[in-house]
């Protein structure tokens, strides 16, 4: 079963894909099981690797040949990579069952009433682009070149122009625009990165990148993939994409846009902070003082939304950057916190996404103002609101909880042992998590409680979605809780990487 795990996990989305596109006038709207049947494989073969991973401590390696063995197409599993993509993994599989109602209201809401037979070729073409998320994300997740990572990094926006400019909200052809141009500009800066390391050591192998360690090139390589992941982040001056492309996308791929944001820690830790520990040092320090402005300024921003989706999107300014302070610590418990956070953060705004997306599919309205009273018609949709806030703010039983313990622990110790800069900005951090707690809880207050409008309370179209909107969303929460209670599987794999490394 091992036997090319890694490379199944690419590849099985990508042969999905044309699979829908090839079926579709044969088998209907049928055709989107090969993109769950394909992806419930792919996650069992990633959580068996996991599990195997954490009785033997083995990473897997493995190593593709093309054209001869001059070129190789080389992919790593290890206590890093495995859990992240099982994460995402398990996120793309509930949201393929969630999309299932949601993108035949956004076609009949753009596209008007349609005959079948359009109907499909929209929903099938809809499944066919969702599959290279996956793709994409297994590809960076396991890529051990830097030309395979760029090549992975680059596939993502594909899909999300295209399903932004085919299936979005207000502008969704110039807001598909703005998200494909910033990922272009990140994209020059990794290549330039990835050419200077190429040109210093000899090779784009990730593991060559240490060779750089101690010369001018390391530094110009690390700020070069910086301006990428900084980007990619929508850290503070990069934010200005981050409201527009992540409110006005159809939020059955909502999760996948914060995966597609936060997956850039994963990309610095990987690439800079383990390779080049020493020559980070002198970025650490301005990066955790970014990140810090970075989660004042999307909380106090969230806190003046009224518009539903514009609060979920700008929320994921402010939580992005606490894997980031976690991460830039340079201690162990802060980046091992930061990762586990990075997975919480993924969950609970998968989960708070797409109940936005639920609200808006049964009401029609966006205007949190408007709404009010909803937990008397829709109980099981307040539940999972309140369970996604719980996670963003960081409450037990979710896992959000133990990574944010965890990731202060770090933080903290960075600033007791090294500068008194790093300390400022660990009280600054912790402080800022009430902000966190007071959007959260006061969007239940208004979107739920309350008086119910005389409009919506006569509405019989408003009350709980179909049950394959939920249950996947019910699933989520469900893992977010286990790892909220258990999170030493996720934490003892991180901890083969990051603790030899002896921060």
């Amino acid at each position: 079963m091992l036997e090319h795990l890694l490379l199944q996990t690419i590849l099985i989305p990508a042969l999905a894909a044309p699979v829908i596109i090839l079926t579709r006038r044969a088998v209907g709207r049928k055709a989107a099981w090969f993109a769950r049947l394909g992806l419930s494989y792919s996650t069992l073969l990633l959580l068996f690797a996991c599990l195997e991973l954490a009785r033997t401590g083995a990473p897997l390696l493995e190593s593709h040949a093309f054209a001869g063995p001059e070129i190789t197409f080389n992919l790593l599993g290890d206590g890093l990579s495995l859990p992240v993509a099982l994460i995402i993994n398990l996120l793309c599989l509930a949201l393929s069952f969630y999309a299932d109602h949601y993108i035949d209201h956004r076609i009949e809401a753009i596209y008007g009433e349609v005959d079948e037979h359009t109907a499909i070729y929209h929903y099938t073409r809809f499944y066919a682009l969702f599959l290279l998320f996956p793709t994409g994300f297994m590809g960076v997740c396991f890529a051990a070149n830097l030309i395979g990572i760029y090549f992975f990094l680059e596939i993502l926006p594909l899909p999300l122009y295209f399903i932004m400019a085919m299936f979005g909200y207000i502008d969704r052809v110039r807001v598909a625009m703005i998200c494909l141009m910033w990922a272009v500009f990140g994209a020059g800066f990794f290549l330039v990165g990835s050419i200077i390391v190429y040109y210093a050591s000899g090779s784009f192998a990730v593991a060559g990148i240490q060779a750089l360690a101690g010369s001018p090139a390391a530094t110009w390589a690390i700020a070069m993939f910086l301006v990428t992941i900084l980007a990619k982040m929508a850290m503070v001056p990069f934010q200005v994409w981050m409201p527009w492309v992540h409110a006005e996308h159809p939020t059955c791929i909502a999760g996948l846009l914060a995966v597609y944001a936060n997956v850039a820690v994963y990309v610095m830790l990987r690439l800079i902070i383990i390779p080049l520990p020493a020559d980070f040092q002198i970025f650490s320090t301005p990066l955790m003082i970014i990140a810090l402005v970075t989660m004042v300024y999307g909380a106090l921003l969230t806190l003046g939304q009224t518009d539903i989706k514009r609060f979920a999107a700008c929320s994921t300014i402010s939580q992005l950057a606490y894997s980031m302070l976690g991460v830039c610590s340079m201690t162990t418990a802060g980046i091992e916190g930061g990762m586990f956070f990075f997975l919480a953060h993924i969950m609970g705004k998968t989960i708070i996404f797409s109940t936005a997306g639920i609200i808006v599919y049964t009401t029609g309205i966006r205007d949190m103002r408007q709404l009010g009273g909803l937990a008397r018609k829709m109980p099981l949709t307040t539940a999972l609101w309140i369970i996604g806030a719980l996670g963003l703010a960081g409450f037990p039983p979710m896992n959000s909880f133990p990574a944010e313990w965890i990731m202060f622990t770090g933080i903290f110790k960075a600033g007791l042992v090294g500068s008194l800069t790093k300390l400022v900005v660990a009280i600054g951090g912790a402080a800022a998590i009430t902000l966190s707690v007071v959007y959260c809880f006061r969007s239940v207050k208004i979107i739920f409680f309350g008086p119910l409008s005389e409009q919506l309370a006569a509405d019989s179209h408003v009350k709980d979605p179909p049950l394959s909107m939920s249950l996947p969303l019910l699933g989520v929460a469900a893992t977010a809780i286990l790892l909220g209670l258990w999170p030493s599987f996720i934490l003892d794999l991180f901890h083969q990487v990051v603790g030899p490394l002896a921060f």
